[in-house]
């Protein structure tokens, strides 16, 4: 878009100038603005547009708004002044007296003429402001004879510079408009590719002759669930040389799916390979694909990237780093998204009901892209060799840990929760009875709206904060500060809280037993906290409670099988130790060479009480 930029002027005035060029060249002009200064620029082919409210504004308009025609607007403003423009005006002269004189006598100068025939107060301010009118008309005009280097004709939109528009996108993570550009006809299509179906033994041959040479492998996996300890394996795809990758599909199973090699056998000659210690191997989040291998017996061995994780550890707070997002943030390049092929919310199919045709690009790409990642990530992360050694020697190290760990699962005494789901039920009832006792009503004590009915229409608690649409604050922060002074508040935070624990825990956690192994299988996500972290998910076994006599309670279900113990370790006021490294503060290295506890040697040494104290 062309850009006409002109020094010591205001915009107005450019706009003005451009404006009047506009109409001498024959052209209509619309000006897009909600400034009611422009409409003296409105003629037969000037009009106004304010986008924000929608509406038009002719010459017509003008009159009708204002009561003054668009070449007496200039006077009129003199006459009101404007505040914001620094117009001074005539002293209580609104739209509607300025309008009734310019009627009368058709201009500023005829009224500064008459200005003696204009009586009371306002006549008084008339005469008062004759001096300083003539200034204000002039700040009031919009200029319109500038000499612009570009006319009307000249600012004409030119073709996109999509590489330069690309780079800014990519820079300030604009991923939707990155996305919509690789939509859009016009983006760059430089993605040709190369990628072929595994149906043969012959195929099969070629394909574990070219891995047996590569010198990196990128593979991934596609299976019927994101749940790895219960998906089944529907295919392979591989790639050793970028835009060149291949599905090997194993477990189609939809009416008329084509003849595929049998699943066992492929795993059977894969298996030397996916197990070889010296055969380096790439994947985008690959302790998936190693959970899922593992449960058909392949223990995949020679990790040596995650492209996740090269992402995570070059930028762990730069975006996203699941492969869609990288895909486009690092090449530019949209990739087919499961949705593509599989259809969406209830309608979606699971993979191995997917046709092989559309399967095969999906997942030959998946391949592809994490090879075209890695080589995009892994250069910049050699350049800081602390980084590259905190994916080298801390995160990839750690992955075929976390994939033993997540494999293994968690014993849970199930009966035992739902021994405790059912006495929390109890519990949850008699607390619903005192609640509506408090209230002298039933009510449902999981409503907001009715809560707030309650507590601040019935009982008149005070209000201590309210909600963005202006509503009394039912929060629990709110309900701790009235369960001070007030019965029901108390009775509906325990309520919450025992509501909490039975859905999230006692209810829950039975459910997510694993049938096959009877025990339950979490998620560790090594890419998500910035700190380095891990966090944990399906479920949160990171968060537990344990503050609270029915939080420990649950734990109690956490157990070791028969001749085992769970044993829990934790690192010794760990950013205590961090925090006096760094300061290197006299007293908190003393406190830790002596052993002593820092907070109370903190407390003492603030507070100026002796540490025994």
């Amino acid at each position: 878009l062309p850009l006409l930029q002109v020094d010591g002027v205001e915009a107005d005035d450019v706009i003005g100038t451009l404006a009047d060029a506009a109409e001498a060249a024959g052209m209509d002009c619309v000006i897009s603005t909600g400034d009611k200064d422009m409409a003296q620029l409105v003629s037969d082919h000037v009009t106004l547009t304010n986008t924000m409210t929608g509406s038009d504004l002719d010459r017509a308009g003008v009159q009708k708004k204002f009561s003054v025609t668009p070449e007496q607007f200039v006077d009129f403003l003199a006459l009101t002044g404007d505040k914001s423009d620094n117009i001074p005006g005539v002293e209580k002269c609104g739209p509607k007296t300025a309008a009734k004189w310019l009627k009368e006598w058709g201009s500023l100068d005829e009224i500064m003429a008459h200005a003696d025939e204009v009586g009371g107060k306002i006549g008084e301010n008339l005469r008062a402001a004759l001096d300083q009118l003539p200034l204000s008309r002039k700040l009031a005009t919009i200029r319109r004879d500038l000499d612009l280097d570009q006319g009307p004709a000249e600012l004409r939109r030119s073709e996109a510079d999509l590489s330069t528009l690309i780079e800014a996108l990519k820079r300030y993570e604009f991923n939707s408009w990155l996305q919509e550009l690789g939509d859009s006809e016009d983006s760059p299509q430089d993605t040709a590719t190369d990628y072929r179906t595994i149906t043969t033994e012959a195929e099969l041959d070629a394909l574990l002759e070219r891995l047996d040479n590569a010198k990196l492998i990128a593979f991934d996996t596609e299976t019927t669930s994101l749940d790895s300890m219960q998906a089944e394996l529907v295919g392979l795809s591989f790639c050793v040389d970028a835009g060149h990758a291949c599905y090997l599909p194993v477990g189609h199973d939809y009416t008329g799916a084509p003849a595929q090699l049998d699943r066992e056998a492929v795993l059977a000659r894969l298996k030397p390979l996916l197990e070889d210690a010296n055969r380096p191997k790439v994947g985008q989040h690959i302790k998936y694909d190693m959970n899922v291998l593992a449960l058909y017996g392949v223990e995949v061995r020679g990790v040596a990237f995650d492209t996740m994780l090269e992402s995570y550890v070059f930028n762990s707070t730069g975006s996203r780093h699941d492969m869609d997002s990288l895909a486009l943030k690092y090449l530019g390049r949209r990739t087919t998204h499961y949705e593509d092929i599989a259809g969406k919310g209830a309608k979606q199919i699971s993979f191995n009901q997917v046709r092989i045709e559309e399967a095969s690009h999906y997942a030959a790409e998946d391949a592809d892209i994490t090879l075209q990642l890695h080589e995009h990530l892994w250069p910049r992360l050699e350049k800081v060799p602390s980084l590259a050694g905190v994916l080298q020697d801390i995160e990839v190290p750690l992955i075929p840990v976390l994939a033993r760990m997540e494999q293994h699962g968690v014993l849970i005494d199930g009966a035992l929760l739902q021994r405790q789901s059912t006495e929390m039920a109890e519990q949850i009832m008699k607390l619903e009875k005192e609640s509506h006792d408090a209230a002298d009503q039933p009510f449902n004590l999981g409503s907001p709206k009715q809560l707030q009915q309650i507590l601040f229409d019935k009982l008149g608690l005070p209000v201590i904060r309210k909600t963005p649409t202006g509503q009394p604050s039912t929060a629990d922060d709110v309900l701790q500060e009235l369960a001070v002074d007030y019965e029901l508040p108390s009775l509906i935070l325990e309520y919450r809280s025992l509501s909490k624990l039975k859905s999230t825990y006692t209810d829950r956690l039975p459910e997510q037993i694993n049938p096959r192994t009877g025990r339950v299988h979490t998620s560790y996500h090594q890419a998500v906290a910035a700190t380095g972290r891990l966090s944990s998910s399906d479920p949160n076994l990171q968060n537990i409670p344990v503050r609270t006599p029915l939080g420990r309670r649950i734990r109690q279900a956490f157990v070791a099988p028969e001749g085992w113990l769970i044993m829990a370790c934790d690192y010794s006021q760990i950013e205590l130790r961090i925090m006096a490294h760094l300061s290197g503060d006299p007293g908190l290295l003393q406190a830790f060479r002596n052993q002593v506890d820092v907070h109370q040697a903190t407390a003492s040494e603030v507070f100026g009480v002796p540490y025994d104290d």
